[in-house]
């Protein structure tokens, strides 16, 4: 028989929770045809192995294994994508998600008159169990300020426990972000037209095993995701990032040059080729934390990303004073040649440091 929904979970470092979680799919969805896919993010603990082992006895279970890739919505995506059925559902392998619900959510979206249905914990009846008081502020002003840039009204966009129908999926997929950990969120700011929610309330559940991935790069990746929602269709996201670092190194750049030429009293040319490779270095450095962050390089790749960062900037910095030249002696203001030099020496760097620095070396 063909499969009537999926169940999308993405993992990392959960290997504890899977035969559990698979366990409870198996009661929860009793006489419906379903699967779950794991998509796990190359965890360290085995989790991907156990899928599989579990995988080759049980059809119904799935396994995507992605290697130099990382980020919950990502990962969901590409479970939905590997999937054929016409429902689908995305939910955590935490265990803190009821999957008694989601046979509820299947009934609800099979009645043809809504296009997604949530599991609230903000909603009547919905509950927030033993999260901790600073995690609790910081869902609840992000889906506040995510109501920002949604077509559609709910009361708990930051949930990870939803189910839609494909053609909806379908219909939103290529304006996706992909950014981040708030799938939920992506979909509904994302999709061409306002869609009927339902939402379901529900407890959320202490985690059983392993550890939370919530830390500050939860938060900043849906910064991110909401910049990229808002500007993200006339500029790149990352590459706004990336000139807001460029604006620090300029900083970085003549703090430096202070120090060593007015204080130190080095020669100018050493004190400025000093600044130059301490402001790309801080640039490259905080790229690497702050706008590559989901392809963040790490041992060998740092140290390679760096030389290639320099060769990149290097290239840049010149195109920046030939059209900067340029520009000055066809009679253009000086500031109007500047800001035209930096405009293409930025671009440059931004095209060939996204394209060689943060991707052929991430695996390295």
């Amino acid at each position: 028989m063909c499969v009537e929904v999926s169940v999308v979970v993405p993992t990392l470092n959960e290997q504890g929770n899977i035969v559990a979680l698979v366990e409870r799919l198996e009661s929860a969805f009793s006489g419906i045809e379903w699967e779950v896919i794991f998509v796990d993010d190359d965890s360290v603990d085995g989790t991907a192995d156990l899928v599989r082992k579990i995988g080759a006895t049980n059809r119904r279970v799935r396994c995507v294994h992605r290697i130099g890739r990382r980020g919950l919505s990502s990962a969901c995506i590409e479970g939905m994508l590997a999937s054929s059925a016409p429902y689908l559902a995305v939910m955590d392998a935490d265990m803190q998600h009821d999957e008694a619900l989601l046979l509820r959510m299947l009934q609800v979206l099979k009645r043809g008159e809504t296009d997604i249905v949530i599991g609230s914990r903000y909603m009547e009846g919905g509950t927030i169990g033993l999260l901790e008081p600073s995690r609790q502020i910081i869902s609840r002003v992000a889906s506040r300020i995510s109501r920002w840039v949604m077509k559609t009204e709910c009361s708990d966009p930051m949930s990870g426990f939803f189910m839609l129908s494909r053609d909806v999926f379908q219909s939103t997929v290529r304006k996706l972000s992909g950014i981040g950990f708030k799938i939920l969120f992506d979909i509904l700011a994302s999709s061409p037209r306002a869609l009927r929610v339902r939402e379901l309330p529900y407890e959320f559940r202490t985690r059983q095993a392993g550890t939370s991935k919530f830390d500050a790069t939860v938060a900043w990746e849906h910064v991110m995701l909401l910049l990229d929602k808002m500007i993200g269709h006339i500029v790149p996201i990352r590459f706004v990032l990336f000139s807001a670092v460029g604006l620090l190194g300029l900083a970085v750049h003549f703090s430096v040059l202070a120090i060593f030429f007015r204080l130190i009293s080095l020669n100018f040319e050493i004190s400025q080729a000093l600044a130059t490779l301490i402001a790309m270095t801080s640039n490259y450095l905080v790229n690497n934390v702050l706008t590559y962050r989901d392809v963040r390089l790490r041992g060998s790749g740092l140290f390679l990303g760096l030389l290639s960062f320099y060769a990149a900037c290097s290239v840049g910095a010149l195109a920046n004073i030939g059209v900067a030249s340029y520009v000055f002696g066809a009679g253009e203001k000086w500031w109007v040649a500047g800001l035209g030099g930096a405009i293409v020496g930025g671009v440059w760097n931004y095209s060939v440091s996204s394209v060689y620095t943060w991707k052929m070396f991430r695996k390295a």
